[in-house]
């Protein structure tokens, strides 16, 4: 006798298995796969078992707070990132916070982070040298940092070396431009006289010379790559450029292609202030410690809590903002 065929209702049983019934570290490996604000705003609301995986401390060795500065958002990122930190119970390694944070936010994370590794700083505005150097002390085993975008002084820098003598990769970036002309060593020699243990390097759109890359080859023996694009005031040409080709196996020149740069690599190619300023002042003279103060060499009359109330509904989870 013919065996009745499965129904409609029992195939797809079969095609569609149940989320909730995946192994809890399957579950943790996916939702791992998104960012902090994904995972607070949206993928622990999903069921109870979602939620409690998001939960367990192990969840946020990483946070990922890639927050776009346009995007229009209901919650304060700042407040999202302390509760993402505090949800990691001191195991957090690895964090990035993107057009936000303050000097009070990196002091929480350096406070509840002792065995952070990695940090990344992009677009943060509000934190200062100050707020920097106080987090620096407090993360001795930092061995990978990105400042892009940000502007901090000679001596921040510095400082941030000696506090973090583990120190392997370092990114500091800028947007590349050729006008105004500046000339600017500062920061190379920083990285130079306090990050001997450096491997990898990236200084885009930086300001330096050609004597800021010589004492960067000086201080830093072990480096193993260096990404040097669009720092146009670097010539590799002659002994300099032969001296990085034996020295750096994986070496970025500036006029490399910037394809997989991450952030805006538009040059700024308007030309000098000697032609386009009304004012008839010359190309600037780079004097301060960060991106903020110049000497002009013509004439010139120029002189110098708790969370808000969002409402119940945006439960994340066991904290409410409201």
């Amino acid at each position: 006798m013919e065996s009745p065929s499965s129904s409609p209702s029992s195939t797809r049983s079969e095609q569609y298995r149940n989320w909730q019934e995946l192994p809890r570290d399957v579950t943790a490996s996916i939702l791992q796969r998104l960012g902090a604000i994904e995972i607070l705003d949206s993928a622990q609301k999903v069921c109870m078992h979602w939620r409690n995986v998001c939960k367990d401390p192990s969840m946020w060795r990483a946070i990922d707070m890639r927050n776009h500065e346009d995007l229009d958002t209901p919650f304060d990122p700042e407040k999202m990132c302390r509760h993402a930190i505090d949800r990691s119970s001191g195991q957090l390694r690895d964090i990035t916070i993107e057009h936000f944070g303050t000097n009070d936010l990196l002091n929480h994370i350096a406070n509840s982070s002792s065995q952070l590794r990695r940090l990344r700083l992009v677009s943060c505005y509000c934190i200062t040298d100050e707020g920097l150097n106080e987090a620096a002390a407090k993360l001795p085993l930092l061995e990978e940092l990105e400042i892009s975008l940000c502007s901090f002084s000679k001596e921040s820098l510095m400082a941030l070396g000696r506090c973090c003598p583990l120190l392997k990769s370092f990114k500091l970036n800028q947007q590349g431009f050729r006008w105004p002309h500046i000339e600017w060593d500062e920061e190379a020699v920083a990285v130079a006289e306090s990050m001997p243990e450096l491997r990898h390097l990236q200084l885009f759109g930086n300001k330096l010379t050609n004597d800021g890359l010589n004492a960067i080859l000086n201080g830093c023996p072990h480096l193993e790559s260096l990404d040097l694009r669009q720092c146009f005031n670097v010539n590799l040409s002659g002994d300099l450029g032969k001296r990085c080709a034996e020295r750096i196996k994986s070496l970025r020149r500036p006029n490399d292609p910037t394809d997989d740069y991450e952030f805006d690599a538009e040059i700024d190619d308007g030309g000098s202030f000697d032609d386009d300023d009304p004012s008839g002042m010359s190309d600037i003279d780079y004097l301060s410690e960060g991106y903020g103060y110049y000497e002009f060499s013509g004439e010139s009359d120029f002189s110098y809590d708790d969370f808000t109330d969002y409402g119940d509904f945006y439960d994340f989870g066991d904290y409410y903002f409201g």
